[in-house]
């Protein structure tokens, strides 16, 4: 299952997860120069659990090494897509937990959550000598903490059938619970060397789950209303789901349009679509500059058509956020 994007809708700019992807690909970078299949680059940055219990490895590694390597480990990856799959997955799930868990926080969620699952992988393969790389077990606990906060979101997915490509919109906890069974039956049928550290996924999924819980315990330092002034999105998206309302008795249609109070003053064109009652699936809708909140737009003949070929027409309520 490949997820293309979700419909969870995020206010702010997502700043952390950015820098991640964008640290992430210069330690990619910097792979290339040096050499995917440079061994010993691994197993000095790598997280290889004999590093800490098999003396004749062990001894090869200074202590400043081995602490390093449970932080190094999850920058590093071992091709072209185990890093394009890590930062996809981290772009589609990245935003909304960052925006729940503020900046600064989710900059600690997302290391901690690697570093448990790195320490679930060590744990369950103490004296292998396999080095384990990637971000996967740190995204895991992002893709675990999206599973609790936003069960009822809605990813588009596309299944390959064959060679025939199959797109269909899936529920997040149905998304994520499948795939955290896969990684659970894959880490049950896996040996130590087959070379993707389940367990890591595993942990670091569980982790991403616990500490949405230990988040919610914590107290409210204000650091987030704070940064996220400087980090609200300037604009509503482009394509916005228009769901409608309508009485029994008329033809006409009503919703809600969102902008931004910048998108208010300067006007903004969008394009909306609608589930039901419409002959156009997209439609473009122009906002005039200085609209005011509440202010309605008719879109004619966009509504219902009664008997006799009568066109309602669609009403769209405007909702501004301050962004200011």
């Amino acid at each position: 299952m490949i997820p293309i994007r979700d419909n969870q809708p995020s206010n702010c700019f997502p700043v952390v997860t950015y820098l991640l992807m964008g640290i992430n690909l210069s330690v990619f970078l910097l792979q290339l120069q040096i050499g995917l299949d440079n061994e010993a680059f691994f197993y000095v940055y790598g997280l290889v659990p004999a590093k800490y219990t098999v003396h004749e490895v062990s001894r090869h590694f200074s202590t400043a090494n081995q602490f390093f390597s449970f932080f190094s480990y999850m920058f590093l990856h071992g091709g072209f897509f185990h890093f394009i799959g890590n930062m996809w997955f981290l772009y589609i799930f990245g935003d909304n937990v960052e925006e729940y868990f503020g900046s600064l926080r989710f900059i600690g969620f997302y290391l901690i959550c690697g570093i448990i699952s790195g320490f679930f992988h060590f744990f369950l393969n103490p004296v292998s000598v396999v080095p384990t790389i990637g971000a996967s077990g740190a995204i895991a606990g992002v893709m675990g903490a999206y599973f609790l906060l936003y069960p009822k979101s809605r990813i588009l997915t596309v299944i390959p059938i064959i060679i025939i490509p199959w797109f269909v919109e899936i529920p997040a906890f149905l998304f994520l619970g499948v795939w955290f069974l896969i990684q659970f039956f894959n880490a049950a049928g896996s040996s130590a060397g087959s070379g993707i550290a389940w367990w890591a996924h595993i942990g670091g999924f569980v982790a991403g789950l616990l500490l949405v819980k230990v988040n919610k315990t914590l107290p409210q330092t204000g650091t987030r209303e704070k940064i996220s002034q400087f980090t609200a999105k300037k604009r509503t998206p482009k394509l916005q789901m228009i769901v409608t309302s309508n009485t029994p008795d008329s033809s006409d249609l009503f919703g809600d349009i969102e902008i931004t109070s910048i998108e208010a003053i300067t006007g903004v064109n969008k394009m909306v679509t609608i589930p039901w009652g419409f002959y156009k699936p997209l439609y473009k809708v122009r906002i005039p500059p200085g609209v005011k909140h509440g202010t309605r737009l008719r879109l004619s003949g966009m509504g219902r058509v009664f008997p006799g070929g009568i066109k309602g027409d669609m009403y769209l309520t405007v909702n501004i956020k301050n962004v200011f």
